[in-house]
């Protein structure tokens, strides 16, 4: 697949200097924190040492002073507190973080996971009617809810409050809840707009504490927060940076009992980092919910000890098991189909429908089409005798924006701008097809077709020393927003070891024309360079840089993002 290179500006060269001066590291390491906005000391300060006491006030959030009124009330009053969230991943979490606090010194609650097959996302009746049997006075939701304003108004006529912590974009309408947490909101003038679901029922706990316990006990909830942030790929900047920051650091260091059990089960040798929780954790925690009941995703979280997590784990890596079956075979039934139809190869966009397909897994499905063929992906499948399915985007295009275009065509629709979730009756499936697609046409550019390799700036092999890598290591978490930084260097060659591997990657010992400096080079799913290679032409290569373990012993390795000779 072609990709296009893109090259970020290279800061100006008075400016490098003065940063460099000004906090003691080269021109490279400069450039790269410039084009973060890093341009002080006291920023660089910050960046490098991201301090819980920079998080913001949470009475900020619009809302915040009510939810934590009525969460006190409920309380004082020994009224029953419902915690009720997501089944996936930020869902799970939050759930697992709100319901723990609350436990730890308030018995009189409990937790309510809608299943994804009976309910739907969201809010359900089903959920709120499980409520009033069960004499809840007020349901706390999270990463969900903004959208729900019927079913609040059915739970206030029930006489159950809501207080809703959601990360989601508002419709104009917001639900009648006794507070709406969500910074997303025009009103809103929270500092920091791209909290994860999880991340707002932090706040929810931060600003509790800070008026009736103990702020410093929340540290130990941490790790969840990070989960969270990895998997609901949210930017890593601001309050995210440095949630994650401390959160990983207890997730290596002292995780709870039910994330260390997924960690050993995992065989998880390396510290994670958040690339490490989103293809080990993640998807783990995502398949309690994706083929069975997300409950068990939450039961695993609040564990209290190690053998009772170790028994949830290997319950849900059974799942996980089932789910990358699942997903295997649906993946390869969905590319057979664009490749079996001139059109669905022609169109901008991919719309793809079969009853039986596991609707657990076509979110995962669709962001495979879209690695395949780099397009605007909806998969959607049957349940409940409505059709619904996930969608994911490519670079630079609005996915969520579309989906609203095809609104009067859909029964609801929610998510992000490379994410969402849309449920239509079937009838309108043929026009749904249609109009997605004009609108895709319409919207998207020939580049944005095109996979970017986004380059932060050129480097030298003899750049790359063990102080430059200690830096660069400094910058992490990586992330969305603040990716690893990708370097690209020219005039390199193969000096040898040049193999291939799995039938897909290829490694080699990579230098450099008049540089003595030589690295282990790796590219998965880079074997299309293989046979060029084999030429020993030179070559540019755009590639990050990694450490890597193997034997207890650490060697330095670029990763190759992409080739061009």
């Amino acid at each position: 697949m072609n990709r296009r290179w893109l090259y970020k500006p290279i800061p100006a060269k008075e400016e490098i200097l003065a940063l460099s001066q000004s906090i003691n590291v080269n021109s490279y390491l400069s450039a790269i924190l410039l084009q973060r906005e890093v341009n002080t000391f006291d920023k660089a300060k910050h960046f490098f040492r991201p301090s819980l006491e920079d998080l913001h006030d949470p009475f900020l959030m619009k809302d915040m002073d009510r939810a934590v009124s009525r969460l006190k009330s409920a309380v004082d009053n020994d009224e029953k507190i419902l915690v009720y969230g997501d089944y996936d991943v930020d869902g799970t979490t939050a759930v697992s973080l709100v319901y723990s606090y609350l436990k730890s010194f308030y018995p009189n609650c409990d937790f309510y996971i809608p299943d994804r097959y009976a309910e739907g996302y969201g809010v359900s009746e089903a959920g709120i009617i499980w409520a009033e049997e069960n004499n809840f006075s007020l349901i706390i939701a999270l990463d969900l809810g903004i959208k729900a304003s019927d079913m609040v108004v059915l739970a206030n006529h029930k006489g159950i409050d809501f207080i809703i912590c959601d990360h989601h974009l508002p419709d104009k309408k917001i639900p009648q809840a006794v507070a709406v947490l969500d910074p997303k909101q025009d009103d809103c003038n929270y500092p920091f707009t791209e909290l994860s679901g999880c991340g707002i029922g932090f706040k929810l706990l931060q600003a509790f504490a800070r008026k009736h316990a103990d702020e410093q006990a929340l540290a130990e909830y941490l790790d969840l927060v990070a989960v969270s942030i990895a998997s609901d790929i949210v930017p890593i900047t601001g309050e995210n940076r440095i949630l994650a920051h401390h959160g990983l650091k207890q997730l290596n260091e002292n995780p709870r009992p039910g994330l260390k059990a997924l960690k050993e089960i995992a065989a998880t040798k390396n510290e994670l980092d958040i690339s490490g929780v989103v293809f080990t954790l993640g998807p783990r925690i995502n398949a309690a919910g994706r083929v069975a009941h997300a409950r068990g995703a939450v039961e695993l979280l609040i564990s209290k000890t190690e053998d009772e997590a170790n028994a949830f784990a290997e319950k849900i890596n059974i799942k996980n098991d089932l789910r990358r079956e699942f997903d295997i075979n649906i993946t390869e039934e969905a590319l057979a189909m664009i490749e079996s139809s001139e059109s669905l190869q022609k169109a901008k966009s991919t719309v793809l429908f079969k009853n039986s397909w596991h609707k657990g897994v076509i979110g995962i499905v669709a962001a495979r089409c879209v690695e395949r063929y780099y397009r605007p992906t909806v998969i959607l499948t049957e349940s409940n005798d409505k059709i619904t399915g996930s969608a994911r985007s490519v670079n630079g295009f609005d996915l969520y924006q579309a989906i609203e275009q095809c609104g009067d065509l859909l029964e609801k629709f929610g998510g992000h701008k490379y994410a969402a979730g849309l449920t239509l009756d079937r009838l309108n499936l043929p026009a749904f097809q249609q109009r997605f697609e004009e609108v895709v046409a319409a919207t998207i550019t020939d580049e944005m077709l095109t996979p970017v390799v986004e380059i932060d700036l050129p480097l030298p092999f003899d750049a790359i020393t063990p102080k430059f890598i200690s830096i660069l290591k400094q910058m992490a978490p990586f992330g969305p927003d603040n990716q690893r930084p990708v370097f690209e260097s020219r005039n390199v060659f193969v000096m040898n070891s040049l193999a291939t591997f799995k039938d897909k990657h290829l490694r080699f010992l990579a230098g450099q024309k008049n540089n003595e400096l030589f690295f282990n080079a790796v590219g998965f799913d880079q074997i299309e360079h293989y046979e060029r290679l084999l030429s020993g032409d030179y070559f540019t290569m755009a590639y990050t840089i990694e450490e890597s373990s193997f034997n207890g012993n650490t060697s330095v390795q670029l990763r190759i993002k992409d080739i061009k000779f």
